[in-house]
């Protein structure tokens, strides 16, 4: 897989960047229904965070090895060649600590020009924790209850969802899954259903709180906690379409399985939209560590992901 069909595919997505093409990001797209009520037809992605590094520091370590590592005019080229050839901070933290593995420092080893030879190697002899040291945190919206339950039992990972009994009605929205998209009944179906969701949260929010008003104990909440209570109850209605905004963490490894498992034809359609969208965000930041992928087509026009090396 190269370089310029990850952009393509980015692209053709309404991809944009930020930080000088640090940060790749993929928005959604939202609907509303003639009552008001909002829905998602397509899931977005965004990078909030990947890993930074920093090699200077590495030249306090190799000096204290005498000249093993100097060229023969006292210079280090294992440094000078990251300075030649700059990567992206998780690429070269990767490198630079699989080769420490071996010793590899003294710039006669495998060069930055040629990262992608270095972890192709490391992908077919299954190293796979050369690549646990950088990570991606992202927030993925657009997506239901449905994908977060799928999604959250990846590790190793960390996770931040959205709560319902924080977040009340008035940012609710849905999701419209891709099989309804194209279909005038089930689309129709669609819109009425959550339209309905949403009238009945706002009517047992606003029953509960009437019922509650001479309540001495509810009334002794804080404004907070009266609302918690609430839509802790209203809640139980909503559908698994209701939009489950999450933000999660991942090591380049644990990105890898997790896209192997859920960008595959056999994953839920689901999921496997919204991690395709996080794949091309994490190629996009670092292709040395992805190159060994193959992108497909399905009819049902969403796409998958394979590749050789499976579970390094």
């Amino acid at each position: 897989m190269h370089a310029h069909e990850i952009r393509e595919r980015f692209d053709a997505l309404n991809g944009r960047t930020f930080r000088n093409g640090r940060f790749p990001a993929i928005p959604g797209k939202v609907e509303r229904t003639g009552a008001g009520t909002l829905y998602l037809t397509r899931p977005g992605v965004i990078l909030l965070g990947r890993t930074e590094s920093c090699m200077d520091g590495l030249e306090l370590f190799l000096e204290g090895f005498g000249d093993t590592f100097r060229s023969p005019e006292g210079r280090f080229p294992y440094l000078d060649d990251i300075k030649e050839t700059p990567l992206s901070d998780g690429v070269q933290l990767s490198k630079t600590l699989g080769q420490l593995c071996y010793m590899s420092l003294d710039g006669k080893g495998t060069s930055n020009a040629k990262a992608a030879d270095y972890f192709e190697n490391i992908k077919s002899s299954k190293h796979g924790s050369v690549v646990e040291h950088p990570c991606y945190t992202m927030l993925a919206f657009g997506g239901s209850r449905s994908f977060t339950h799928e999604l959250v039992r990846h590790r190793i990972a960390g996770f931040s969802q959205v709560s319902q009994r924080y977040v009340g009605g008035s940012i609710l929205r849905f999701v419209e899954r891709p099989e309804y998209v194209g279909d005038e009944e089930l689309h129709a179906l669609f819109e009425k259903s959550i339209d309905e969701a949403a009238d009945r949260y706002e009517k047992i929010g606003t029953i509960l709180e009437a019922r509650r008003a001479n309540d001495s104990n509810f009334k002794a909440l804080k404004r907070a906690e009266k609302r918690k209570a609430v839509q802790q109850v209203a809640r139980a209605g909503l559908p698994n379409e209701t939009e489950a905004p999450i933000g999660f963490t991942m090591n380049v490894r644990a990105f890898r399985h997790a896209t192997e498992q859920r960008v595959s034809q056999h994953a839920e359609p689901e999921i496997r939209r919204i991690m395709y969208q996080a794949f091309l965000c994490a190629a996009m930041c670092d292709p040395e560590l992805f190159t060994d992928y193959t992108i497909a087509d399905l009819p049902d026009g969403s796409s998958v992901v394979s590749t050789p090396h499976v579970k390094i």
